[in-house]
């Protein structure tokens, strides 16, 4: 039974290693995702004035991009941080790909475009962020990360029941386990409940590409069109928005592309529990007059929602401050270390054989 244990633990090792070692280091980075992508950000001069409303900083941008269909923007927090706003152009493969555009928080000028996450070289952090979730294979590198992420599970798990007595003398500081031949099992000792959680979330998160759904054929053609003016004042709206919610920050707004469709404002309230986003716990929905319509606080999620909300928080770290993004980053690269002292365990006993 041990053979076969540790048969299925080294086959897993071998499945998985290139992918943990890819994962691992691509997620270790991601924990800073807004502190690095800031690195690529246009520069500007900080004006002493307020910070320009978003409907000002709209309407702006359709003057200079008159035919272009405006999809989001992220709110400045402070004076530092620049509107980016996510567009289709036709100026930009006829409409097809999503670029970022920068404008001053301050004045509402034009400071410079980026693409999506297809531009590695100007979007680093987006495209590494899509790498992570699809590997840029679209359908197939949705499925081979749960998959991987399956495998990856079980090995920890083999991992675990293999070498449960050497976990114990690793937290224990015993010197007969801290030998450069037993690193592999050190790291995986130490890592072991990181590593386990997350495996269990990253598969919860892919669980969608086990089931019929998945694998259907959607015929859809996405429609550009030029988006209308702001329908409404921003700031008025938001004034209403803090009289029933005066701890809600807004972080994110979707913009309606009609009289029909809602503008979303995404955000999360102070009085939210530490776990769940800073940017994405609640929603508010506005109609065509800048009126609440439509809620989705974090508490208003059924059951499962709020289960799966979690989850994602757990799994990405994006709930705490630079402590836990710290540990994230620490232990995030023990699965690429797990990685390369597996694979070197597994030709040493090759060569042995030879």
């Amino acid at each position: 039974m041990k053979k076969f244990i540790f048969y299925v633990h080294s086959t897993a090792g071998l499945l998985t290693g290139l992918f943990i070692l890819l994962m691992s280091l691509s997620g270790a980075a991601l924990v800073f995702h807004e502190d690095i992508d800031h690195m690529q950000q246009p520069g500007f001069e900080v004006k002493e004035c307020n910070n320009l409303s978003v409907d000002s900083a709209y309407n702006n941008l359709r003057q200079k991009f008159p035919y272009a269909q405006i999809n989001s923007c992220a709110i400045p927090q402070d004076k530092e941080t620049v509107f980016i706003f996510s567009v289709n152009d036709p100026s930009c493969k006829q409409g097809n790909k999503t670029m970022q555009l920068f404008l001053h928080p301050q004045t509402g000028s034009y400071l410079g475009t980026r693409g999506g996450s297809e531009d590695m070289k100007g979007n680093f952090m987006s495209w590494l962020s899509k790498f992570h979730s699809t590997l840029h294979l679209g359908k197939t590198g949705e499925w081979l990360l749960g998959f991987f992420a399956l495998v990856f599970l079980l090995g920890i798990i083999t991992g675990f029941i293999l070498f449960r007595k050497s976990i114990v003398c690793v937290f224990l500081f015993k010197r007969s386990v801290y030998k450069k031949s037993n690193l592999h099992q050190v790291i995986g000792g130490w890592a072991l409940i990181f590593n386990l959680m997350i495996a269990i979330t990253g598969f919860w998160m892919q669980r969608y590409v086990f089931k019929k759904e998945f694998y259907r054929s959607y015929d859809y053609t996405p429609i550009l069109t030029a988006s209308p003016a702001f329908p409404f004042n921003y700031d008025s709206a938001f004034g209403n928005i803090k009289k029933q919610y005066p701890d809600f920050t807004p972080a994110v707004i979707y913009f309606a592309q009609s009289n029909n469709s809602k503008t979303a404002i995404y955000g999360s309230r102070a009085s939210n529990a530490y776990v769940h986003s800073k940017k994405f716990a609640d929603v508010i929905m506005l109609d065509s007059v800048g009126g609440i319509a439509k809620t989705r606080m974090i508490g208003e999620n059924s059951a499962s929602d709020k289960y799966d909300i979690i989850n994602s928080q757990l799994h990405m770290g994006k709930y705490g401050g630079w402590g836990i993004k710290f540990i994230y980053f620490v232990f995030g690269l023990s699965g690429a270390l797990l990685s390369i002292t597996g694979f070197l365990l597994w030709w040493r006993r090759k060569c042995s054989r030879l």
